[in-house]
């Protein structure tokens, strides 16, 4: 159902788009699942709107994998994120700060990336 919706949102939009949201949704997904259970779920969402834009699934699985392993919003986002709060001195708001600007550098570069490797055609 989930996938039938999001088909239907990016129907008429730029593939490479597509690929953005699928990777905007599992950096969202992640801190709350955790990363493997994140792909566990969103993996056959991002096939379902792959098929359903007559696209390579590939690459939609690629930025699942990439949305998953890179999100830096928060310090329970990743161990090692709440393992430097302390001894480092940071609050929960440098993460945001921080973490932001990079999450948006990985999805500019790396949809690009991905369709390079994995086209998405």
């Amino acid at each position: 159902m989930f996938a039938h919706a999001l088909v239907g949102l990016l129907l008429g939009v730029p593939a490479l788009l597509g690929l953005g949201v699928i990777m905007i949704a599992a950096m969202a997904c992640a801190p709350f699942l955790h990363n493997g259970p994140t792909v566990l779920v969103l993996g056959p969402i991002a096939v379902g709107v792959a098929r359903g834009l007559h696209l390579n699934p590939d690459p939609f699985l690629m930025a699942v994998a990439t949305g998953a392993g890179c999100h830096f919003l928060t310090p329970i986002d990743h161990r090692c994120n709440t393992l430097v709060m302390c001894p480092g001195g940071y609050k929960f708001g440098d993460y945001w700060r921080l973490g932001l600007p990079l999450s948006l550098l990985i999805i500019v570069a790396g949809a690009p990336l991905i369709d390079f490797v994995w086209p998405l055609r």
